[in-house]
């Protein structure tokens, strides 16, 4: 089609100069650097940062450039080319979207066209409102109504923009009984506006949702349109599913959107374009008002607001939007035909066949065949166990989603939670796929990583309530409930000095807390553990992770209060330690003053004087006593030396205390990790085998140390050889009954052989 318009034919030669630069650019670039896309090659700080936009979105970049050269233009020529920009492009995208005989309103801010809508809404109800100003609003208030799972913060917008209270927001339930508990109640919103025409008030605009914008769910467009003209309300509709206008196939619902005063969308994302601006799609007749509004505008800046998308739209071309968003749909039906094979899994979707956000949680309220899972709440349950395991569900479900964002990035997941389902997943590829590049692989890794992430949702579901029991029942220990945390439990070890009415920071607990921390990452156990909160103010936890395999808690639990209470011993005696060695040192050096005085009172004075004593001593010389003190730890108190010296060997002292050590110690087999709990088959056979293994241990011992010990015995009793002696007639019968171990007479064979 020829151009006639001499500055647009220029301005098309030198688009298609500027894109074949752009190919010419990225071929070149992929030759040299394979996949490395242009972006890439900026210098600078924005080297390598930039993500990948492709030719569409340089094409869009590529507008906001051009618009800055074509403000520069002469003004009839300017003005001529900005009207032909903004109507080819309302035009196309009245057509691709099938809203006939629209008007656009291109906006930087997504809800500022609904600013405007709801101005030029006013403006066509109140006819003196340009000269009355806020008397007619006060005279006759307006009233906005809004659903209840409409975006948060868009009413307070709406009153921020046009000056009025918050009173003339209605937030309208959704259903509660019958539909989807995200649509809009048609029978209380009709309720809710013969009320406001009984008081006097003036039902002004209502904003419905072709896909809310947490779960994607359609209102009932039809049925509102039909009660909006029937009391002269402007319905406005917004949301994802419109992007679905422009397939062949779009459903009931969606499709009534097209008869909609206004509608605003958000091409942008949808086709993956950075940059370009959102789009409000109205009708009305009365270009003055739409002018008053702030709808339209004469200054040649605002309608190059639609260059970029002018732009897009033609490198795209019809074919292109529709396959882009036709992807997006079926990224969206493959994972939910996916996910209705994997167990445990929730689906929440509206439409099966045509729902292009799939909203997803991790459900434990299964049928009692399964073990792992309980049913349905009983009703003899109390609220507060009730939303405990509310929690406990939404700390998992926020887990899943953290994980699978890492493991699979170009899913584009969102977690969220929900007033009525509690924390899910959402997989909204019209919002992401056309950045991010999703492809179907990343669908099925998506579904792979979810039913890899089952088993251990399961497990740790399973030993959440067995923790808390073993923990409740283990003194030492207090369970800390925690909703918020997805592993089987937090538990806190409450020390001799720990105060239990304060939750003040706790210096000695908190040393306590990590240094188990610490002995139980040293085991290798499958599990994780982490110290908590972050929070000074609070005392010091110790929080168990995530079970990946059957978990013995029992053995768990001791295990943790067996080493808390073992650090915490060791650490109260090394403090006493401390201190009784200070006080040894300073009773040691008293001691030694006191040796020294008497040594020189026995030595006498004349021994003292250099020459004089010397010539004493070598007439008569006096025997040296070497005379000290040692300390012994064990016992804390304070022994001579002299018989280190005389006997030429240290005492044996007393024997130190039993470390202490869990009350219940537990077999493992070769390879097992710590805390895994047996099958009860392996763990008989494991303990048979061990009790046969040490009986053998102990009768080969007997044997070896029997002989020997009777020789020792009978060198020890030379003088009296024919009769054996009481003491060795005892230890003979008692070793022929099994009761004298030979490790026990060890110290007595070292005393008969020093003795020897």
């Amino acid at each position: 089609q020829a151009i006639a318009d001499p500055t647009l034919a220029e301005m098309g030669k030198n688009l298609k100069e500027a894109m074949k630069m752009l190919e010419d650019s990225q071929r070149r670039t992929e030759e040299e650097n394979g996949k490395k896309l242009v972006s890439g090659d900026i210098p600078g700080p924005l080297q390598g940062r930039i993500q990948n936009i492709g030719e569409q979105g340089h094409m869009a970049l590529l507008g906001h450039s051009l618009g800055a050269y074509i403000s520069t233009l002469d003004k009839e020529k300017l003005r001529k080319l900005t009207t032909r920009i903004l109507s080819d492009t309302t035009l196309w995208l009245c057509r691709i979207f099938r809203y006939e005989n629209g008007c656009a309103y291109f906006h930087e801010e997504e809800r500022e066209g609904l600013a405007k809508i709801c101005r030029l809404a006013i403006h066509s109800r109140y006819e003196d409102f340009v000269v009355d100003g806020f008397n007619v609003l006060y005279n006759k208030k307006p009233v906005i109504y809004l659903s209840a799972a409409a975006r948060p913060g868009l009413g307070q917008y709406l009153c921020n923009q046009l000056g009025l209270p918050f009173p003339c927001l209605c937030r309208v339930p959704c259903n509660t009984m019958f539909g989807s508990q995200h649509q809009m109640d048609v029978a209380f919103l009709e309720k809710l506006i013969k009320d406001d025409v009984e008081r006097g008030r003036l039902p002004l605009l209502l904003v419905a949702n072709a896909g809310t914008a947490a779960v994607g769910h359609t209102d009932k467009i039809g049925r509102l349109k039909e009660l909006c003209e029937q009391y002269g309300i402007w319905l406005h509709v917004e949301g994802v599913n419109l992007a679905t206008l422009a397939l062949g196939y779009v459903s009931s619902s969606v499709l009534a959107a097209t008869k909609c005063d206004s509608m605003t969308m958000t091409p942008g994302p949808w086709l993956g374009l950075p940059a370009v601006p959102a789009v409000t799609l109205y009708k009305h007749d009365d270009p003055a008002l739409t002018l008053v509004a702030g709808l339209t505008s004469n200054k040649p800046a605002d309608k190059l607001r639609a260059l970029p998308l002018w732009l897009s739209l033609q490198y795209l071309g019809l074919d292109g939007i529709v396959e882009r968003i036709k992807h997006a749909c079926q990224l969206s039906q493959r994972l939910q035909e996916s996910l209705k094979k994997v167990n445990y899994i929730k689906i929440l979707v509206e439409d099966e066949l045509s729902s292009p956000v799939v909203v997803f949680r991790f459900f434990r309220e299964l049928p009692g065949s399964d073990p792992v899972f309980k049913a349905v709440p009983a009703p003899n349950m109390t609220p507060s166990a009730v939303g405990r395991e509310r929690h406990s569900c939404d700390a998992l479900n926020r887990w899943l989603g953290e994980q699978l964002k890492q493991l699979v990035p170009a899913s584009g997941l969102t977690v969220m939670d929900l007033e009525a389902d509690g924390t899910c997943v959402r997989f909204s590829p019209l919002m992401t796929a056309a950045v991010l590049g999703t492809r179907g692989e990343d669908v099925d890794q998506l579904v792979a990583c979810i039913q890899s992430k089952l088993p251990v949702l399961s497990c740790t579901l399973q030993l959440r309530e067995e923790f808390k029991q073993e923990v409740e029942g283990t003194a030492g220990l207090l369970y800390v409930d925690d909703p918020n945390w997805p592993g089987i439990g937090v538990v806190r070890y409450e020390h001799a000095n720990d105060d239990k009415s304060t939750l003040k920071s706790d210096p000695e607990g908190e040393k306590i807390h990590a240094g188990l921390l610490k002995k139980l990452n040293e085991l290798e156990s499958d599990l994780t553990f982490k110290i908590g909160p972050e929070y000074k103010s609070m005392k010091s936890c110790l929080y168990v992770g995530m079970a990946s395999d059957d978990i013995d808690v029992v053995e768990l639990v001791e295990t943790i209060a067996a080493t808390a209470r073992e650090i915490e011993e060791n650490s109260r005696l090394l403090e006493n330690m401390t201190e009784v060695v200070r006080k040894g040192i300073q009773e040691a050096q008293v001691e030694l003053q006191k040796a020294n005085e008497e040594r020189l009172l026995e030595e006498g004075v004349l021994r003292q004087i250099p020459v004089v004593g010397s010539v004493l001593n070598w007439f008569s010389p006096v025997q040296p006593l070497q005379k000290g003190r040692t300390f012994n730890l064990t016992a804390g108190s304070l022994e001579s030396t002299e018989p280190i010296y005389v006997y030429k060997a240290q005492g044996a002292g007393v024997t130190p205390p039993p470390t202490p050590s869990g009350t219940r110690t537990k077999q493992r087999l070769p390879g097992q990790k710590p805390f895994k709990r047996s099958l009860r088959g392996s763990d008989a056979l494991s303990e048979t085998s061990s009790v046969s293994h040490i009986e053998d241990l102990e009768k080969v011992e007997h044997l070896s140390g029997g002989p020997e010990q009777m020789t020792l015995e009978a060198s020890s009793t030379e003088g009296h050889p024919g009769a054996p002696s009481p003491r060795h007639a005892d230890q003979t019968e008692a070793l022929k009954k099994g009761a004298l171990r030979p490790e026990v007479d060890y110290p007595q064979v070292e005393g008969l052989e020093s003795l020897r």
